[in-house]
């Protein structure tokens, strides 16, 4: 985790050091474009069905490569960076105490923007339980890619497997939550089997062994409860991205959320109030999306589900181009509802997944329908 700055990056977004002073970054795109050879995307397959994604729905980039642009932009743009780790820290009334192996830093806030076993976090709220988080495992295949991405649904672990093409590798891989009592060597296995079966469809050289190297890292994975009562801000603190468990329940992606909330984060930095300012920000936006996600997942993989959903994506252009929008990240589960159930198929669909809803009154009364 750097200690003098925190980066944040949409159109538009500002970057924070440690110094206080918030400075501007080029954009995302422009990152992203100036990055190691992005791979575009040009269809997803699910089962039997594909769908089509135009132009500009989604790049791949190196996140490594990736990471350094936007930190390199950052220092370009005037903040300090001080490549080293932080071991410690404190909070008083008037600021805080960063502490790295040789000095000491005094700043007025922070921003912990160092993932799901955040420091930070563990020195201001508390630490994320093993029911909150996920592990998502699985290798690179080496020297082999694609311009699609390819997902298979389960229901035990509920969730998918995933095949996402990057410029010289594949990133294949699989998501369980941390106590659903199954090992990361396990789910490897699980998804080993799945590349080499003819379900897939991949390359025939992503099936190789030794092109293979695993990845295991944990993700937050929380309730909607959890989100009712998330801990990301407070006096002198605030936490964003991972740190702050903004990944979405169902997909398990976090970097929208990231750089959205670091985005809030820099914004409300230069308001009177700035904690007040980034808990209404992000309470209102991201955490109500994330919510409603929760609320949705323990239905969305279930077979009936899934079986409905891949069947209509084979036979329905609407369904097709409303799932391309969740890939692109352009479509919000807020409104997802009323998309789909313009179709029969989907319709019945959400019906069955509404069944898990009906009996939490509360949510049903006091949040926005989706």
């Amino acid at each position: 985790m750097p200690v003098s700055v925190h980066i944040s990056a949409q159109p538009r977004s500002r970057c924070t050091p440690v110094s206080d002073t918030i400075v501007r970054c080029q954009t995302v795109s422009d990152t992203i474009w100036g990055c190691q050879t992005p791979v575009e995307i040009r269809r997803a397959r699910f089962g039997q069905a594909t769908v089509p994604l135009d132009d500009d729905a989604l790049v791949v980039t190196s996140r490594a490569a990736f990471d350094a642009a936007l930190l390199t932009a950052a220092e370009r743009a005037g903040a300090s960076i001080e490549r080293t780790r932080v071991v410690d820290l404190s909070i008083d009334r008037t600021g805080v105490d960063v502490m790295t192996p040789h000095a000491r830093h005094r700043a007025s806030w922070i921003v912990g923007a160092d993932g799901a076993n955040s420091l930070v976090r563990r020195r201001v709220a508390r630490a994320f339980g093993r029911r909150q988080l996920s592990i998502a495992t699985g290798f690179y295949a080496r020297g082999v890619t694609c311009d699609e991405i390819v997902i298979e649904f389960t229901a035990d672990p509920p969730g998918y497997i995933w095949s996402f093409p990057r410029a010289d590798h594949l990133a294949i891989g699989i998501c369980a939550q941390a106590d659903a009592g199954t090992t990361s060597a396990a789910l490897r296995a699980r998804t080993a089997d799945w590349v080499r079966g003819s379900a897939a469809g991949l390359p025939v050289e992503a099936a190789e062994p030794q092109r293979w190297v695993p990845y295991s890292w944990p993700i937050p994975s929380l309730t909607a409860d959890d989100f009712e009562r998330l801990d990301f801000v407070g006096p002198r603190w605030m936490l964003v991205g991972d740190a702050a468990g903004l990944v979405d329940p169902i997909t398990r992606e976090g970097i929208f959320f990231a750089l959205q909330s670091a985005e809030f984060a820099a914004a409300a930095l230069g308001a009177k109030g700035p904690a007040t300012e980034y808990a209404a920000r992000l309470r209102d936006d991201t955490i109500a999306e994330l919510t409603l996600a929760a609320r949705l997942k323990s239905g969305f993989f279930t077979p009936p589900f899934v079986r409905l959903l891949v069947n209509a994506l084979e036979r329905s252009a609407p369904i097709r181009a409303v799932m391309a929008d969740l890939i692109a990240g352009r479509q919000r589960y807020r409104t997802l509802k009323w998309r789909l159930t313009k179709t029969f198929e989907i319709g019945l669909a959400w019906k069955a997944l509404n069944v898990r809803l009906k009996p939490d009154a509360t949510w049903q009364n006091n949040r926005p329908a989706l």
